[in-house]
């Protein structure tokens, strides 16, 4: 599948779940039950006040970590979060950094950054700003942010390389990143890796963990660590996506920008 084809796939079907508040598996049976929106999140590492405390509709179920959490954020600091979404993750980087912080999301979805803005007008978050972009091609200046944050979007990516290399532009020296992603421990099937359910369920545009990991290093990256790798349960998620079982790991990952 061409790049501008997986892009395509990805923008409408994110365009979709934006409209309709789904989840990444919108129109599929996960999206009801113990796998709500809130359930999913909770299960991934969020905490229940951390969920009451963001717009109503920010939190659409997408993510596989919490980068949030692991990012150790300080009053002041300007963040960056690379497929913002509806803003789950930027409300609660805000609440972080204060108001003398900032929060800049990224998406490319003019339907997501169109609804993330309403869930910050609506939140009164007067340091969070939501710009369309691709996280390939970021519209942040070189050196600006403190802290690149990412939960599962890389791997929607068709040049994960690419973004890791934007990401280090963008970051001030001594800037971290900290990701939520997912990665393989082991090969898909063919058949999952062309399912566009699988892609835009986050899963078949995943990449081999030691591939992903050097996509990294090469951007200039140092301190790299993997603080937890979790199996992701694909098979459960989707009834087509048995044989991806243990296949696939949910990472979270830091590094920093020395140079």
């Amino acid at each position: 599948m061409k790049n501008k084809d997986v892009k395509k796939m990805v923008r409408e079907n994110y365009a979709k779940i934006a409209v309709t508040d789904g989840s990444c598996c919108a129109g599929s049976s996960c999206c009801s039950g113990a796998n709500s929106a809130a359930a999913i999140s909770k299960n991934v590492g969020y905490k229940e006040d951390e969920l009451k405390t963001v717009p109503d509709g920010a939190n659409l179920g997408l993510g596989c970590g919490n980068p949030v959490a692991l990012a150790s954020l300080k009053k002041g600091e300007t963040v960056l979060d690379l497929g913002a979404g509806a803003g789950f993750d930027c409300f609660l980087a805000a609440r972080r950094v204060g108001e003398n912080g900032k929060v800049i999301g990224i998406d490319m979805t003019p339907e997501m950054v169109e609804k993330a803005r309403a869930n910050a007008k609506n939140g009164n978050y007067d340091n969070v700003e939501f710009r369309l972009g691709e996280i390939e091609d970021l519209p942040v200046k070189d050196n600006s942010v403190d802290v690149v944050i990412s939960n599962c979007v890389i791997n929607l990516s068709p040049d994960k390389e690419k973004v890791f290399k934007e990401a280090f532009r963008a970051l001030k020296p001594g800037g971290r990143l900290m990701v939520s992603d997912l990665v393989l421990v082991k090969d898909l099937p063919d058949k999952i890796k062309k399912s566009v359910e699988a892609y835009v369920g986050c899963i078949a545009g995943a990449i081999d963990k030691d591939e992903y990991m050097e996509f990294i290093k090469t951007a200039g990256f140092e301190e790299i660590k993997v603080i937890d790798q979790t199996g992701y349960p694909a098979d459960a998620l989707f009834e087509s996506l048995k044989d991806a079982e243990d296949a696939i790991a949910s990472i979270k990952v830091s590094a920093v920008k020395n140079a």
